[in-house]
């Protein structure tokens, strides 16, 4: 297990070896397993990404009427020749959304790398694959690419929103995305690198405040947010632009930052967009009822 990403891009340009393979290798050491059963589960995880993907029901809407066919109206948005996001940035928006909600539904989803943010990923993946842009391996050591640098974020700092805020859900999630876009495109190690440190520098201090501490609002447009900075931050790192700050000391600021949030914006429901005027009313209706 690597607990910095210099250590990861070191191992790489020692040893010779593709990120996701290096990923790879250190999931069999930690585990103990194959590699034929790492890559099985791997693509277990891709499976069901692409399943949840394609069971969306823009007419479901969750428990709590907050969420559910904002994906369907994106999707119908981006089929109009006047859209300026009738391409591939409208198709992850729309399958952003699409995931947020149907986590928000209680449908089968990947925590990539938590539920409240598990439309990152797939939205960046999902639109590749279907466009014929990423076949299933390329897609898969995308995901080791991924999971790798997750872990190093994990290790570093957090992933959780109660102890991070949303920077530590969304933002991980973006900087992973990032990361797997670098290495789906045949990009280096080191752009990967550099693609997750922007991605997170963009996403430094985002609060997690959730609506009646319902994983819905604003959780579910955040995702649209990650996937689209993710997007953005591996395109750049793919033209040779470079982070001033490394990626493990942009991971540290956000650690520090987490520590600094006040507990209102950490996940508690009751601080940020949660107190306002609004959101307060929704809180005191969901509640109410029986």
């Amino acid at each position: 297990m690597f607990e910095t990403i210099e250590a990861a891009l070191a191992a790489c340009r020692e040893k010779g070896l593709p990120l996701w393979r290096l990923f790879l290798e250190d999931d069999c050491r930690d585990r103990g397993v194959t590699a034929e059963a790492s890559l099985k589960q791997m693509q277990t995880l891709w499976t069901r990404m692409k399943e949840s993907g394609d069971s969306y029901d823009g007419a479901l809407r969750s428990k709590s009427g907050l969420s559910g066919g904002d994906g369907a109206k994106m999707a119908a948005y981006i089929q109009k020749e006047d859209s300026l996001s009738n391409g591939l940035i409208g198709e992850i928006i729309a399958q952003a959304l699409q995931m947020g909600e149907s986590n928000a539904c209680m449908r089968r989803i990947v925590a990539a790398p938590t539920a409240g943010s598990c439309g990152v990923l797939p939205a960046l993946l999902l639109p590749l694959y279907r466009r014929k842009l990423a076949d299933d391996r390329q897609v898969i050591e995308a995901l080791y690419t991924a999971a790798g640098f997750g872990q190093v974020v994990a290790t570093r700092a957090t992933i959780a929103g109660a102890e991070g805020g949303c920077q530590a859900e969304v933002g991980t999630a973006s900087a992973m995305a990032a990361a797997a876009l670098v290495t789906q495109q045949g990009g280096t190690p080191e752009m990967a690198a550099h693609a997750l440190a922007m991605a997170l520098k963009n996403l430094l201090g985002l609060v997690c405040d959730p609506v009646a501490g319902l994983v819905e609002v604003p959780c579910v447009k955040r995702n649209v947010i990650g996937a689209v900075n993710a997007f953005s931050a591996a395109q750049m790192a793919l033209a040779g632009i470079e982070s001033r700050i490394p990626a493990d000391e942009v991971i540290d600021a956000m650690a520090d930052i987490g520590t600094l949030l006040p507990s209102c914006l950490r996940e508690t429901g009751q601080g940020g967009l949660a107190a306002t005027r609004t959101g307060c009313d929704i809180a005191r209706e969901l509640h109410a009822k029986p």
